[in-house]
């Protein structure tokens, strides 16, 4: 497993365990895991430190804009079944996608909506004030809840049918920025609201923030056109899975205490 440190990988090693299936996780130095996961120490970016030691299925996160190292770690990881967590219309992961079904000769590719936990980066002004200061308050997400992108990945490595499928998959319901801001504001016990900052501005914090300059006019772009055309729901979740998406309100209320000082 490559991402076992991750939200969604945090999520998807219990799940693992408890099918009662044996888990390897590639880590970069020891690090605190649930009990019964194997850990082997490894770099993405040194692939010749990647050993998968005779395990053929694989979960990967590919953490880096750069994919120039990919198709040396596929070459590493002798893998039968990859199951990759991917994102729509990302040019990087586009890449990956193709490197690994060129690679492997089962493989799928997880494209969840825009992730609830991408929020956390207002819990700083959250922590500060009773103001999140962001652009396009009326940008309407179908944001999902990293256990359920973790309980699809779980059924996809370990049941026949999922291999050749690209899932795009959501929560429950789009919901805009402003709601989004608010709902945390329930959760944690304090009234919140949203102050919409313009794109230029917005722009400006993006890359004080350290984001990359063409990633971020990507996703001021993504988020613009969201006020108009809001990111998709569907209802791969439950047909996957069996259980329908947690909402946002839900993943707000598991979250509280990283919003509060």
């Amino acid at each position: 497993m490559i991402g076992a440190t991750g939200n969604v990988g945090r999520e998807l090693l219990p799940r693992l365990l408890a099918e009662d299936v044996r888990v390897r996780a590639l880590v970069r130095k020891p690090t605190p895991l649930p009990e019964g996961v194997e850990q082997v120490v490894g770099d993405l970016t040194e692939p010749a430190s990647i050993d998968t030691g005779g395990f053929d299925t694989v979960f990967l996160v590919w953490p880096m804009f750069d994919t120039t190292l990919v198709p040396e770690v596929l070459r590493r990881l002798r893998a039968r079944r990859i199951v990759y967590l991917s994102a729509e219309g990302v040019p990087f992961h586009a890449e990956v996608e193709r490197l690994v079904e060129g690679a492997v000769p089962e493989w799928t590719f997880l494209r969840p909506s825009g992730f609830a936990t991408n929020t956390l980066g207002w819990a700083d002004q959250i922590r500060a004030g009773d103001v999140v200061r962001w652009p396009f308050a009326e940008a309407r997400r179908s944001l999902i809840h990293e256990a359920d992108i973790a309980a699809v990945a779980t059924r996809a490595l370990l049941d026949d049918g999922h291999q050749g499928r690209k899932y795009y998959f959501s929560g429950p319901e789009a919901i805009s920025q402003a709601e989004q801001v608010r709902q945390i504001g329930e959760a944690i016990g304090r009234p919140l609201r949203f102050e919409e900052l313009p794109p230029a501005a917005a722009r400006e914090l993006l890359l004080a923030q350290g984001w990359d300059p063409a990633f971020a006019a990507g996703a001021l772009d993504a988020w613009g056109a969201m006020v108009t055309e809001p990111e998709r729901v569907n209802e791969v979740v439950r047909e996957i899975t069996g259980r329908a998406p947690r909402s946002f309100r839900e993943w707000a209320t598991d979250r509280a205490a990283a919003f509060q000082a």
